[in-house]
This record gives C-alpha cells, sequence and structure tokens, in this order.
C-alpha cells in the first residue's frame, strides 16, 4: 500500500467501512501483507466501533490480527472474542533478582538452573494431587486473593508487599452465577494446567539487563541495575481460558445467527456488550484473567524454588510487573466509559495515569515486550502522547513466518547459530533436540529493533532497558 502520508511511524488509513490507524516505522509498514487490511475492513464492519488501529508486530490471526486495538463505547458498544483473542489473559511478568550476570557466566550453571526449572515447571499438567490445597474456584473468582497464603509470602508484610501491588489487575469482579452452568471438564482441567508454562510461544526465559542510559534515574526506581539478573515469563490462561473461548464461539454463532449479524469472515464473532450472551463472555473472560495472572504468579513460584535450590536461602526474586495482552477492559477516556478490546497489544499507561498501580503512579508502570529466544527483550514505559492510540503498544516482535514455512525454511543450523550453541555465551534451552522448537526459532520472528524504533519513534513509549536472554525454558 502507499505509505505517502506515513509521518512519525503513524498512518490513518481510510478503509471501506472506517478508519483504520497504523503505527509502523517504513521499514515494517513496507513490510506488512495485505491480507491485514482485509482483516481490519472486516472488523471495521462490527457496529458503532470507535477506533482501531494495528502496532508494528500486527500479523494474522483467527478473525482479527494479532496487535489489534479495538474500542467500542460501553454504552452501546459490541464485545467480540474474537478480538480478545483465544488465549485469554495471556501477558508478560518480570521478575528481578539480586543476582549479576557475572554469577551465570559458566554455561555449565545455566544448564543446571534449566534443568532444575524444568523439573519444577511442566508445559501440561501439572502431577496428580500437587497443590491440592488451591482451590481453583478461588482463583478464577479471586484472581491472586484466592491463593493460600503460602504461596504469597510477602502479602502480609505490607512494606515489603509486591504480590498484589506490582500487577495490572490481582483480581477483576464479575458475577459469578456466569460460572455455574460450566461443565465439569473445565474445572479439572483447569486445575490440573494451574502453574504451567504451555508451549508455542509461551516460555520462561533468564535475562540480563541493560539499562538506557538516560533511563538510570527512573530504573533505580523501579530496583533495575546494569547486569542484573531478570526473570521473563510469558503465559496466559492455559485450559481455562481455552475452553471458555471454544463454549463462546457456539453461543457467539448462535446469537448472530438469530439477530442476523453477519461478517465476510465467519470466524470473526461479536455482539452486544449488554446482550446476553455478551454478558455471559465478558463474565468468564474476567475469570480467565484472573486465572492467567495466578498463573503466572504460579510459574514463578516453581521457578522461585528452582533458583533457590542452586543459589541457595539468600536468592531474592520480587515481581517488577505483571500484565496481559490478550483481553478487553473497561476504561475511560475522555470522560467516557469505554471497552478497550487488546489482541496482542500492551497497555502503556504513563507517570501520573490515575489507572496506573500505587507502587507506579508517579512513574508509569513497566510495559513487558519480549523478543525472540534469540534477541533481546525490552521493558519500556507509557507517554502521555500514547494517548492517541488509547496507551496501546506492541507486544513482542510478532511472528513474520507461520510455523509450517519456518519448518521449511530454517534449518536447526541457523538455529543453533542464533543461540550461540558451542560458545561461552550460548542461549541455553531446555529442549535436548532444537527440531522440537524449530518453528519457534529467532528467524521466525520480525527484527525486533525496528518494532520498538516504530513505537519510539511513534512517541508511544520509552525504552527504559533492554534484556539479553541467558537461557530459555520452553514447552513442547
Amino acid at each position: 500500500m502507499n505509505n505517502s502520508s506515513l509521518y512519525n511511524n503513524h498512518i490513518r488509513l481510510q478503509l471501506p467501512n472506517g478508519d483504520l490507524h497504523v503505527y509502523a516505522n517504513e521499514i515494517i509498514y513496507n513490510s506488512l501483507e495485505g491480507r491485514i487490511f482485509e482483516m481490519a475492513d472486516n472488523n471495521l464492519q462490527i457496529p458503532h466501533h470507535r477506533y482501531m488501529s494495528y502496532t508494528p508486530d500486527v500479523h494474522v490471526g483467527e478473525g482479527t490480527c494479532i496487535g489489534t486495538t479495538a474500542v467500542w463505547d460501553m454504552a452501546d458498544g459490541y464485545i467480540s472474542p474474537s478480538i480478545v483473542g483465544s488465549d485469554i489473559g495471556c501477558g508478560m511478568r518480570v521478575h528481578r533478582t539480586n543476582l549479576h550476570a557475572e554469577e551465570l557466566r559458566d554455561p555449565q550453571l545455566r544448564r543446571k538452573l534449566v534443568k532444575e526449572i524444568g523439573k519444577r515447571l511442566p508445559a501440561e499438567d501439572r502431577r496428580r494431587g500437587e497443590w491440592s490445597d488451591i482451590r481453583l474456584e478461588d482463583v478464577v473468582v479471586k484472581g491472586l486473593h484466592g491463593l493460600p497464603r503460602k504461596y504469597m509470602p510477602d502479602v502480609y508484610t505490607p512494606k515489603k508487599s509486591t504480590s498484589l501491588s506490582h500487577v495490572e489487575h490481582a483480581k477483576f469482579s464479575f458475577d459469578r452465577e456466569f460460572l455455574e452452568r460450566l461443565p465439569d471438564k473445565f474445572w479439572h482441567r483447569g486445575h490440573r494446567q494451574l502453574g504451567t508454562l504451555g508451549s508455542g510461544n509461551h516460555f520462561c526465559e533468564i535475562q540480563t539487563v541493560e539499562i538506557v542510559a538516560e533511563q538510570r534515574e527512573l530504573a533505580r526506581q523501579w530496583g533495575l541495575f546494569d547486569g542484573q539478573v531478570v526473570v521473563m515469563i510469558h503465559s496466559g490462561s492455559r485450559a481455562w481460558g481455552g475452553l471458555i473461548g471454544s463454549d463462546a464461539r457456539a453461543a457467539f454463532i448462535k446469537y448472530m445467527r438469530a439477530h442476523k449479524l453477519a461478517s465476510r469472515d465467519p470466524k470473526l464473532l461479536f455482539a452486544p456488550i449488554d446482550s446476553d450472551v455478551g454478558r455471559m463472555y465478558l463474565a468468564r473472560m474476567y475469570s480467565a484473567l484472573n486465572y492467567a495472572v495466578a498463573n503466572r504468579h504460579m510459574i514463578a513460584y516453581s521457578v522461585h524454588e528452582a533458583f533457590s535450590l542452586v543459589f541457595g536461602g539468600k536468592f531474592q526474586m520480587p515481581v517488577l510487573y505483571d500484565l496481559m495482552h490478550n483481553y478487553a477492559l473497561e476504561e475511560e477516556h475522555e470522560g467516557r466509559r469505554m471497552l478497550v478490546h487488546r489482541k496482542g497489544a500492551t497497555r502503556a499507561l504513563p507517570a501520573g495515569h490515575p489507572d496506573n498501580p500505587g507502587p507506579y503512579a508517579a512513574t508509569g508502570h513497566p510495559a513487558l515486550i519480549p523478543g525472540s529466544m534469540g534477541t533481546a527483550s525490552f521493558i519500556m514505559v507509557g507517554k502521555q502522547a500514547g494517548q492517541s492510540n488509547y496507551y496501546s503498544i506492541c507486544h513482542g516482535a510478532g511472528r513474520l513466518r507461520s510455523r509450517s514455512a519456518t519448518k521449511r525454511l530454517i534449518s536447526v543450523e541457523q538455529f543453533a547459530a542464533a543461540l550461540g550453541v558451542g560458545t561461552d555465551n550460548e542461549i541455553i534451552v531446555n529442549q535436548r533436540a532444537l527440531e522440537s522448537i524449530l518453528d519457534e526459532c529467532p528467524q521466525a520472528y520480525k527484527d525486533v529493533d525496528q518494532i520498538i524504533d516504530s513505537v519510539t519513534g511513534a512517541g508511544l513509549a520509552d525504552v527504559v532497558a533492554r534484556c539479553r536472554p541467558l537461557a530459555v525454558v520452553k514447552g513442547v
């Protein structure tokens, strides 16, 4: 498409069914495939839309592209499971540690740590009977507040507490009656998968921090320092959210047929927020958001146990921040209550925004942007100008090619080279055979530096730190 109107990494495109805002630099914009614009126009067919945009990591998804922000008024708006995404509540979590990268210089030590994490962090189901003291109903209704005290070690020491305060949301409230008719399999599978990583692009990554010179004071306030070891976690609501999404699909199809709602894409589902099906989905989605934040917390709990075994009792791993990038959230913009869908988009609030959690009110919260297992990830902070995009930025590098195309075009040798296999700086991976995760190699993703340049160039957010990978735990 013609990018003659691209200015400050932002273009407003007039499509047949409405306007689409795209945030990308020239290199990224010129690489975008035409299919994403067709999908945007399909999404813009949904009535009463107020705003829609793409972040630079945008790529084709089911019904809606990953990298989408779409907004409706709560009063007469619509909700769409397709613009929330199948992995409801999927998001990022970063933990600071009191370790320096020099303490992990030895590749064999990194390998030992990865092995210990792997023993405690399953990709799919937990061992039968493990964590039997956790009630799933408490988790999906109360979020982090539903976990027993033993799993929340700092909650009862207010001056040092971070588990509940350093998260985007510790608990979403909703009418629990919407959970009463869920099948038993939801509860059984949901409990077995709490605290599990999942497969695909989900990961637990050990990284080392490089602070941007201009952001040293902000980094200090956040407890970050050069060379610090941090732990980045990417996971979501697992089977609980997946089953809720599948169940909602049938209900939305039935509603749309009955009310003669249609789109050119049969995978694009939507209904009024105040309809029976809309209220049901919104409530159940909130339960999945509660599950997702608790799931990442319990993943971190297992990782902490592994680190403590390797480094001893003085090891510390407080949470820096936890946030989502697949959800719909009721927010206030321009004095109006709106439902902001973000599918593969991260909320990045600036300093002084009232929705910041208390510890980050004066600075803005950390926005957590992963790269790939062979490239840097980023910790960013939102800027006031981000208001123009409802404070949405990218959620990662974004896929460059499909899984099948990656396996066809990229060799295991190229993958190994990207990880520095055999060198002192090798990025240790928990999988013995790289073939098993070839579709997640760095070559499968866009150039994350160009993605970040697109965001900073548009004035949406600034980089606070780059995080270089040292070791990665992936599920298969």
